[in-house]
């Protein structure tokens, strides 16, 4: 199991990266953020990034959809950003939230890499 310094560092070496953060989606504050800088405000990246989630989880809602969210991809034009839910017990109302410059990122291997994180995050 990783804390959740291990985790930021391993999800910061995913090609691509330009910011990571452990987010409270209920508050929108981030627990711990790597990376960002240039002008890329991580904090304000993820908080901003709870809306769409909570927009998700509130449309899976009112559909009467009873299923999980596995991750969310917003895509820009030169950056993705994915949204993954934390499953485990002591992780609920968290998620990861990776920002990654995308003509560098190579999308399958970052969500892989993004669950493998997450499974193994002990918060």
């Amino acid at each position: 199991m990783a804390d959740v310094d291990v985790a930021l560092k391993d999800a910061l070496g995913v090609d691509g990266a330009i910011a990571v953060a452990v987010v409270d989606w209920t508050s929108g504050m981030a627990l711990g953020t790597a990376g960002g800088g240039f002008g890329f405000d991580v904090g304000v990246a993820a908080a901003a990034s709870t809306e769409v989630l909570r927009a998700k989880l509130r449309t899976l809602e009112m559909l009467g959809m009873e299923q999980g969210i596995e991750d969310i991809l917003v895509t820009l034009d030169t950056q993705y950003h994915l949204m993954r839910p934390i499953t485990s017990p002591d992780g609920r109302g968290l998620f990861l939230y990776l920002a990654l410059h995308r003509d560098r990122a190579n999308l399958a291997m970052a969500r892989h890499r993004l669950r493998v994180i997450e499974q193994q995050l002990d918060i």
